[in-house]
């Protein structure tokens, strides 16, 4: 029989169980349940309702278990730098906070009085931003719910932990915290004393392809799977997208853009580049399958159109993206907005911040959804050529194409904005490629796939990806 993997994948607007399998050497992937994701505002904070989203994971298996699949392990991936504490009992601490919480504000400023930030980015080699798990747990100095605390697990080690009762920190999600050594790939000690973070609370690395334990017994019985293995998998969501990337290993730099909510737009190298010019052009060092490096920007991406659907849902006024591209392709509208600019981080609405802006730089105002949604691609587009020119200028050679990998390589507008900016062809898909990269670990720990270079063949004779060539000017 053959053997299926289960990919466990949050989003920050959802969750799904997907299955998967190998046929001839070519991935085959089913989605088997799927269920919502959303901040909850409790008092002074903005929470993710962790113990639900642990139950529709369970009900995803159950539905799994159901369906007769022979599973051979579980692997579980969400967004970068939130996290969970857990106590001396092995009790959840409290919900984690989401990374847009106010909480932060003014931290990474605190921090810089403590720690240079040219000696700081030159060993952690990340990126400082409000939102980091650095800021948050900085955040939490003195308070009774980190001096109770026992282990730091991000979400993925979290949903791991409540799974096998095994505790552990993946190596690529906690790269995203701006507290691990980017060479050695481990924990920064000297960063965590310096800030006097608990020591404690910081456990064993865990590369991806290990197996983190097996479901505990109740677990196994409740769900029906029995005693199935759990992967850790390059389970910072972007690091399994970019291990499907449909790349020739040996082509050199790979370029990739993982478009979503954010996008997360650089290249794959073999060591972190810890350089004062990458420091200040705001370039991250993030782990990634098989120890690379994804080397990287964080851009705001598509949560601008999200927030703006959703204010559009709320006044009665929904629109599919099906009808909005089109009529986004044909307006006429030429106006920039900065995406990355903290007004657009989280405003009571999107749309105001959006159109406030325009008027606020002289520059024509949307008047309609369509102008609105041209408005913003246009401005990823100019974000994503800004991005790769400084890639470029870091590289021994210019980045001869882009890989766009997630939902957002299903937007052809955009795609086709990307590559008239960046004056270099455009690849589109895996739209899959989280879920492709979460569930061919899992087949690389079980043997079925021989190492990344093995991965990625599996993903170029699985998918065709849409190829945009830039027009000539």
């Amino acid at each position: 029989m053959r053997k299926v993997y289960l990919a466990a994948d949050f989003g920050g607007g959802s969750g799904r169980i997907m299955a998967g399998w190998l046929e001839e050497r070519r991935i085959v992937m089913e989605e088997v349940h799927r269920f919502g994701n959303r901040q909850v505002r409790l008092g002074e904070h903005l929470y993710w309702d962790f113990p639900a989203l642990f139950e529709d994971m369970k009900t995803g298996l159950k539905v799994a278990a159901a369906k007769g699949y022979d599973v051979e392990s579980i692997g579980v991936d969400t967004w970068g730098v939130d996290f969970g504490l857990i106590d001396r009992d092995g009790n959840l601490l409290g919900n984690p906070v989401c990374y847009r919480d106010g909480r932060t504000a003014g931290v990474p400023e605190t921090v810089s009085k403590i720690i240079d930030p040219k000696e700081h980015y030159s060993t952690t080699g990340i990126q400082v931003m409000e939102i980091n798990t650095l800021s948050q747990l900085y955040s939490m100095k003195g308070s009774a719910q980190l001096e109770a605390a026992d282990k730091l697990l991000f979400m993925p080690d979290l949903f791991g932990y409540f799974l096998t009762g095994v505790p552990g920190n993946e190596y690529c999600i906690a790269s995203t915290s701006e507290l691990l050594d980017a060479r050695a790939r481990n924990w920064s000690w000297d960063t965590i004393r310096a800030l006097g973070l608990p020591e404690r609370i910081f456990g064993n690395i865990v590369m991806p392809g290990s197996v983190r334990g097996t479901l505990l017994s109740d677990i196994a019985m409740e769900t029906g799977l029995g005693n199935v293995k759990v992967v850790a998998v390059g389970s910072h969501d972007t690091a399994s997208a970019v291990a499907a990337l449909p790349a020739i290993e040996g082509d050199g730099p790979v370029a990739f853009l993982s478009s979503g909510t954010w996008s997360l737009l650089g290249v794959e190298l073999a060591e972190p580049l810890l350089t004062e010019e990458a420091r200040l052009a705001g370039f991250t060092n993030e782990g990634g399958v098989g120890g690379r490096i994804r080397f990287l920007q964080n851009i705001t991406g598509l949560w601008i159109l999200q927030r703006l659907m959703s204010e559009w849902k709320e006044r009665g006024e929904e629109i599919s993206y099906s009808e909005l591209i089109p009529a986004a392709e044909k307006a006429c509208i030429e106006s920039i907005i900065p995406v990355d600019d903290a007004v657009f981080m989280n405003p009571l609405s999107m749309e105001k911040a959006l159109c406030d802006y325009c008027a606020a730089t002289s520059q024509a105002v949307p008047q309609n959804k369509a102008e609105m949604a041209r408005c913003l691609f246009l401005s990823l587009a100019k974000r994503y050529r800004d991005a790769i020119a400084g890639v470029n200028g870091m590289l021994p050679e210019p980045l001869k194409r882009l890989h766009i990998i997630g939902g957002g390589s299903q937007n052809a507008l955009l795609n086709q904005m990307t590559a008239d900016a960046l004056g270099i062809p455009v690849w589109a898909g895996p739209v899959e490629a989280t879920a492709m990269g979460n569930i061919l670990v899992q087949a690389m720990a079980a043997g079925e796939v021989d190492g990344l270079s093995g991965l990625r063949d599996v993903v170029r004779r699985s998918v065709s990806p849409k190829i945009y060539e830039p027009c000539k000017k």
